[in-house]
């Protein structure tokens, strides 16, 4: 359980901090690095204008401060202190530069099925732990997977808890959200539902990584969600004629329609393809790169896109809180 931070005032950021570039921007927010004055340490911090937003807004802003404060887990980014003025709300918080998982893979590392199940069991670690807490991510995607360095052995950590929520035994969430391609059936069907969504956006992770492409994939997001719906995939083409039928088994455990037939966190980390670390270390091959060059292609693109609108609409609010 993590400690509860006290929110410090703007005063005491100027001077333990020195904000200097921006390194991203999201939805009600910009992040940009820092540096610890006293002892050279590198942060990042989360810089939110409080300014215009609704108390919905500002309640998730809340929601995911809070979060964030319980938890603390090897795979999961680090919240290290919090200031906040009538303005603004800073989020100092861990570092992580060894890019996004699939920006990683993207980038030529030889990728095998026995680093994706590393990553898969990490994954889930974190998840379970986030469950056992009382807390639902509702966003896992690569997206949120950031490698801590640029060290080959690097551990990969989960970020971007703006949509996770807290979470009883007796009740269920119905607020429709996530990312098109991730989202569980059960969220799109106006359906209760639990932590079991975030156990089948790590079956969509894991079907991406074992054959580079999506499970459910069309040109609108509108498309995918009627595929998704329907739950129907397949391990057909080139790819997946190397692929071990264990990992291929836990595809099959993980993106199944019905919540409660859905294969939990502990019965993830007891699977053989997790638990016997026995999964093949060959290189995917040539045509798994080219199909997740391709992927990321259009990814990218779509990001491009979203970052640019973003930034427009951040870029006069944000900037004089630097």
């Amino acid at each position: 359980m993590g400690n509860k931070l006290e929110r410090l005032q703007r005063a005491d950021i100027d001077q333990e901090y020195e904000i200097l570039e921006r390194i991203g921007v999201g939805g009600f927010a910009v992040v940009k690095r820092c540096v610890n004055k006293l002892t050279g340490i590198e942060y990042a911090v989360k810089i939110v204008k409080k300014k215009g937003l609704t108390i919905e807004e500002l309640d998730t802003i809340n929601d995911e401060v809070e979060i964030l404060q319980r938890l603390v887990h090897p795979n999961i980014v680090r919240l290290e202190q919090i200031f906040e003025t009538q303005r603004h709300l800073f989020m100092v918080m861990e570092l992580l530069s060894g890019g996004e998982l699939f920006d990683t893979i993207a980038s030529g590392r030889n990728f095998s099925e026995k680093e994706a199940a590393q990553v898969i069991k990490d994954l889930t670690k974190a998840v379970q732990y986030m469950h056992q807490n009382g807390i639902v991510h509702r966003d896992l995607k690569p997206e949120n997977l950031i490698y801590s360095s640029d060290d080959y052995n690097s551990p990969i950590k989960i970020t971007d808890f703006g949509f996770a929520k807290f979470v009883s035994p007796r009740e269920a969430l119905t607020t429709p959200c996530g990312t098109p391609g991730y989202i569980a059936p059960e969220v799109l069907n106006s359906e209760p539902y639990g932590p079991e969504v975030d156990l089948w956006s790590i079956g969509v992770i894991l079907y991406i990584l074992l054959c580079g492409y999506p499970p459910f994939y069309a040109e609108t997001p509108l498309a995918i969600f009627e595929l998704i719906k329907l739950g129907e995939f397949n391990f057909s083409g080139p790819n997946w004629e190397w692929i071990s039928e264990e990992a291929k088994d836990l595809v099959t455990r993980l993106l199944v329609i019905k919540p409660a037939h859905r294969f939990t966190c502990k019965q993830v980390l007891a699977h053989p393809w997790i638990a016997s670390d026995q999964a093949p270390s060959e290189s995917m091959g040539p045509e798994f790169t080219r199909q997740f060059l391709k992927f990321m292609a259009r990814k990218k693109l779509r990001k491009a896109i979203t970052l640019v609108m973003a930034m427009n609409k951040l870029s006069r609010d944000i900037e004089d809180a630097s």
